[in-house]
């Protein structure tokens, strides 16, 4: 699996991996492996920005810096890329049935719009069929 050209994360694969990845299933590790390697890109949704964002205020996790200090440090690896919500991300997310999380119809709707595999663990999206996931 880490032979993927591209993949788009969901928040708690791009959690676990600044936390030492050790909560990654080995496909999952390997896709992120690659990309510290420069050898794969990972496509980071704004959406996943903001939630964790919003998890670094409520102190559900601790990003040790401040979130825009986090992600400038993510970013600085041309491996990792920030991908944009657009309008029509916001309908194809607004189109999705099996979720009532917008965080998760956002980000599924990114990784459709890229046409790419969504690195997640999560078990209704996986089970969704609305697109290909790696975990």
């Amino acid at each position: 699996m880490a032979d993927l050209n591209a993949a788009v994360t969901d928040t708690h694969p791009l959690v676990f991996y600044a936390a030492g990845g050790g909560r990654l299933s080995p496909r999952a590790r390997a896709v992120f492996e690659a990309a510290d390697a420069q050898r794969t890109i990972i496509y980071v949704p704004a959406a996943v920005i903001w939630e964790v964002g919003m998890l670094a205020r409520i102190v559900r996790i601790n990003l040790h810096r401040p979130v825009r200090a986090f992600f400038a440090d993510l970013f600085s690896n041309p491996a990792f890329q920030p991908h944009p919500i657009d309008a029509d991300q916001v309908f194809d997310a607004d189109e999705l049935r099996f979720t009532r999380d917008p965080f998760d119809a956002l980000i599924t709707a990114a990784a459709r719009d890229l046409k790419l595999p969504l690195i997640t663990r999560d078990a209704t999206i996986r089970a969704s069929g609305a697109l290909t996931t790696v975990w």
